[in-house]
């Protein structure tokens, strides 16, 4: 693509008045390719899209210009986690194409398919799978235009470098056969797709599609972004949640020149020429406000336990309930037993780049830049709030600065967009680390109360488990047990809740595998061996064995204040097990990780050093909530609104790092963006208890409690 090109197809998506049919009439004639989509699938959330839950539409999804460069369209979008890269490497591979002459256009509910959204790590086994369908289709369909071309058996022909080759020597490029003409073509139900063992393309470790602007600063965010006449705005927060305006005195803020102060109900905003002067007039403000008592965290979990959601509530996660058998039988079957509860505390995402959005009203259409995992979500929203059909809003998302489930909603754009619609002009609304930490939605604080039995042999006979609102994901044990009772009780709950990276799925593998570690300890029995002695799936045996031999697991030996603890489990199609080496200081009540060894198993893989990343980020992550993170709360504020407050893993608490990839050509590519977070809390915890005899049954551990044990 030349730089011309890229220039306009850049001016399209950053302007308003377009459509793909806009962007086609550019990028001319060529293959145009398309998928009678199926039913959306329903929302993380349970909500629909309105007017789009169950599009029977034929979309267009990819074009191929007559210079042979390649241009594809997903409603996903870029996070950090380098989807743009494994999904061209996917269309690549079926079309037979460069890698480098593929651009992926984004999260742009114009110029792209109506999609779900970027969460719960779907993007790369459904969308990758109808992008390679797609590309699989457009091969098939070049192979008989050329075919026909120079009237040739089609078996003769073949694909390669995007080009079509005949066995008798002929060879022509796909913008060449396919110029001069405007081809639509559906996509078949099942196109003949390349087996993972035979890719050249997927599953190698290509380089990040736009790594270099990224690593240069040249990439723009949304904070980034400046159009014509642009006015920055800052929104007046309240002094507590669930607040009401009282009264509001804005004459000090009005005097200053060139702002405009906007209150619409509890709704107050100011906007001014830049920034400085805009925090200037938001600070000159006097309102007061009146807030009700609310919960605190000191009463958390217990508010959680005797407050449950009525049916039919607003509760987090609706309900779910597993019985097998009888609790009652498999735990007068059992010669041990354990019951422990445990705690999972409220964390923050605290994304690298803070929500954003830049808003321009032309006339009664809407234009929104914002960085979101659900831009069309986000579109209906913004549709919803001032009224307009789908049609007169458009939302571009440009590659974002990290999200973790933490950007589902469309905040910032809404009141983006209410500050633009009164300025008469376009706003730029950039939310401070403050109202990040503050006004964003939270990982679901939990309780968990498990019950459990085993026989003498080491096997399980009972389990109950019981979830108070963090969640249902994960729920359910991968271990072979005849009786179980499992169930997710929604509850009320006193902060704003939402997704996180791997949902519950933390949660619940850090109560289960905690447990796991007690009832073998009951057992006398080695924690991994235990884990075998119950397992059956050869895919979460195989992921156990394997991180136990390159940690050396059982090899170690045993030394006061060091210990090692595992942990593993399966969830959104990946299997995984991690290992992990701690050291404690005692008298201190600190706990240093030294080593963590993570098998993956997600199926074929599509870019390893992608996937390895994407693992390493995790466990990193989940450092944080299992040590330290922690959203402090007293009726209705937040104490610790900052990152000098709020503390995340640093260079200094990275621990070494091995991750084994278990790559299967024979099985699905699955996500791996939250899976292997799961892991790192339970196994630290189990390596805690194992370097000192102590349990910890809380998130994040309370290491200070081993200095006064």
């Amino acid at each position: 693509m030349t730089e011309l090109e890229q220039h306009e197809i850049e001016r399209l998506q950053y302007g308003f008045a377009v459509s793909r049919r806009d962007l086609f009439k550019f990028v001319g004639a060529g293959l145009v390719v398309g998928l009678c989509a199926p039913k959306a699938f329903t929302q993380e959330s349970g909500a629909g899209f309105r007017g789009e839950s169950a599009s029977q539409d034929v979309d267009s999804w990819l074009h191929i210009a007559p210079d042979s460069k390649i241009t594809v369209f997903t409603g996903k979008v870029e996070m950090g986690q380098n989807i743009r890269t494994s999904l061209a490497q996917q269309v690549a591979e079926e079309l037979r194409a460069p890698l480098n002459s593929i651009t992926m256009v984004m999260g742009d509910t114009a110029l792209t398919p109506f999609d779900m959204g970027t969460f719960g790590s779907r993007s790369t086994p459904q969308m990758g799978s109808q992008l390679r369908k797609m590309a699989a289709s457009a091969r098939e369909l070049l192979l008989d235009m050329a075919a026909r071309k120079w009237q040739e058996d089609r078996s003769k022909l073949s694909a390669d470098n995007a080009t079509i080759i005949s066995q008798s020597g002929k060879k022509i490029g796909y913008g060449e056969l396919t110029g001069g003409q405007k081809l639509v073509k559906l996509i078949a139900q099942d196109p003949s797709l390349t087996p993972a063992t035979q890719w050249h393309v997927a599953g190698t470790a290509a380089t990040k599609v736009d790594g270099a602007a990224f690593v240069t600063g040249s990439h723009q965010y949304t904070s980034d972004i400046a159009r014509l006449q642009m006015l920055t705005g800052k929104v007046l927060r309240p002094n507590a949640f669930n607040a009401t305006l009282v009264s509001l005195d804005s004459r000090a803020a009005e005097a200053l020149p060139n702002v405009r102060v906007i209150r619409d109900g509890n709704f107050v905003g100011v906007v001014a020429p830049d920034s400085e002067q805009a925090q200037k007039a938001l600070s000159l403000l006097q309102a007061q406000w009146n807030a009700p008592a609310q919960p605190s965290e000191t009463e958390l979990f217990d508010y959680l336990k005797k407050n449950p959601e009525a049916e039919g509530g607003g509760g987090f996660g609706g309900r779910s309930a597993h019985i097998v058998g009888s609790i009652e039988t498999g735990m007068s079957s059992a010669t041990k037993t354990a019951s422990g509860t445990y705690t999972v505390a409220y964390i923050a995402h605290a994304p690298l780049e803070p929500r954003a959005a830049v808003a321009e009203w032309t006339e009664d259409r809407l234009t929104v830049w914002t960085g979101t995992q659900r831009p069309f979500a986000v579109r209906e929203e913004l549709a919803s709030a001032f009224h307009l059909s789908l049609d007169h809003v458009r939302v571009i998302v440009p590659d974002t600065g990290s999200a973790y489930g933490g950007k589902h909603t469309g905040d910032a754009a809404v009141e983006a967009a209410r500050l633009a619609k009164a300025a008469g002009r376009p706003v730029k609304l950039v939310w401070t680390r403050e109202e990040e930490f503050t006004w964003a939605y939270f990982r679901p604080a939990g309780v968990i109360e498990i019950k459990s039995g085993a026989k003498n042999d080491g096997t399980l006979a009972a389990w109950e488990f019981h979830n108070y609102n963090s969640g249902p994901a994960a729920i359910q044990t991968p271990y072979n047990v005849p009786h179980q009772k499992i169930e997710f009780h929604a509850t009320k709950y006193p902060l704003r809740q939402g997704s996180y990276r791997g949902l519950a799925g933390t949660a619940n593998h850090f109560a289960r595998e905690s447990h796991m570690d007690e009832l073998a300890q009951a057992l006398h029995m080695d924690p991994l061996q235990f884990r075998l002695k119950n397992i059956t799936d050869p895919r979460l045996r195989a992921v156990f064995e394997t991180a136990a031999a390159k940690f050396g697991w059982g090899k170690q030996r045993a030394r006061a204040n060091h210990g090692f603890g595992l942990a593993g489990g399966f969830e959104k199609g990946g299997y995984f097990a991690t290992c992990a080496e701690v050291t404690v200081d005692r008298n201190a009540g600190e706990v240093k990780i030294v080593r963590v060894v993570e098998a993956f198993d997600c199926g074929a893989v599509i870019n390893p050093n992608g996937l390895r990343n994407q693992i390493s980020g995790a466990i990193v992550q989940g450092i944080g909530g299992a040590m330290f993170e922690t959203v402090h709360f007293v009726n209705g504020r937040i104490l610790n609104p900052h990152f000098r407050d709020y503390r995340v893993p640093r260079f200094r608490d990275v621990p070494q790092i091995e991750v084994e990839l278990i790559d299967r050509k024979d099985a699905p590519s699955m996500g791996a963006g939250e899976t292997p977070i799961m892991g790192l809390a339970p196994a630290v915890g189990n390596a805690i208890f194992h370097a000192t005899g102590v349990r910890l049954r809380s998130m994040p551990l309370e290491t200070k409690k081993l200095a006064s044990k």
